[in-house]
């Protein structure tokens, strides 16, 4: 075990954050509203009486970045983990399918599938890890590995599960998950300081461009189903869920 230094930390993050912010940028830039319409649920923006174009494009493009933001920055802090357990305990990204992450600390080997956050996947993806899991310590038995002393672990990089033992694997969230893979139970504060590093400059870049799509996708929805000034439900439903209708955008 070696001690993790938090200045390698910070420089893996000045190195790498730049990455999410310009993937960040890139999709929205080259997002269509079309694309968006598509993928969203009208009847409940109609639920919610949305009645302003601008408005309801602001909603669906909220809601497309979100997830898309989450999964971009999931996956920075996925090799981050992975760096950061390579500086302490010599981990390495597995070669097995479905783990991202092997390393031996204190006598035990631990394989690790690593996860943005706790609410991760449905069941049939959890189910598909466990298979992974299970496939990972054949792999490892025949190998010679020593699988005695072998932990499967669901690590999550952010969030809390209070009942970590599944069973036939380990769900560490959070601290516990930081913790196991340095040592250090302060590390998971101590990561939020240098995730800042030229968050300032970069969000204002991506709020100039935000503006910009706002602006562009409100006058296409306004042209293609709006009449008279109000949103056309009809015309933009059956654009959405009809099954021959040509997209006019």
């Amino acid at each position: 075990m070696s001690r993790l230094s938090l200045a390698a930390v910070r420089g893996y993050v000045s190195r790498n954050i730049g990455s999410f912010h310009s993937r960040r940028l890139t999709n929205l830039q080259e997002l269509k509203l079309a694309k968006v319409l598509k993928r969203k649920n009208p009847y409940l923006f109609k639920a919610k009486n949305v009645l302003q174009a601008q408005d309801l494009v602001r909603l669906l493009l909220d809601a497309h970045l979100s997830s898309q933001e989450e999964a971009i920055f999931g996956e920075f802090l996925e090799g981050l983990a992975v760096f950061v357990c390579r500086e302490v305990y010599k981990g390495r990204k597995s070669s097995t399918e479905g783990i991202d992450l092997e390393f031996e600390r204190e006598g035990t080997r631990y394989i690790v599938s690593v996860k943005s956050g706790p609410n991760w996947g449905n069941s049939r993806q959890v189910a598909k890890m466990k298979d992974d899991f299970r496939r990972a310590r054949r792999v490892l038995g025949t190998s010679g590995a020593q699988t005695s002393h072998l932990v499967a672990v669901n690590g999550c990089c952010y969030g809390r599960d209070e009942s970590p033992n599944k069973g036939d694997y380990m769900k560490l969230c959070g601290q516990r998950f930081w913790e196991l893979i340095s040592g250090s139970s302060d590390l998971y504060t101590d990561i939020v300081e240098p995730l800042g590093h030229t968050a300032k400059q970069r969000n204002e870049k991506f709020m100039e461009a935000y503006a910009g799509v706002v602006n562009q996708f409100t006058q296409e929805f306004i042209d293609n189903f709006c009449d008279d000034g109000c949103i056309n439900w009809h015309r933009l439903v059956q654009f959405n869920s009809g099954s021959s209708t040509k997209p006019p955008v």
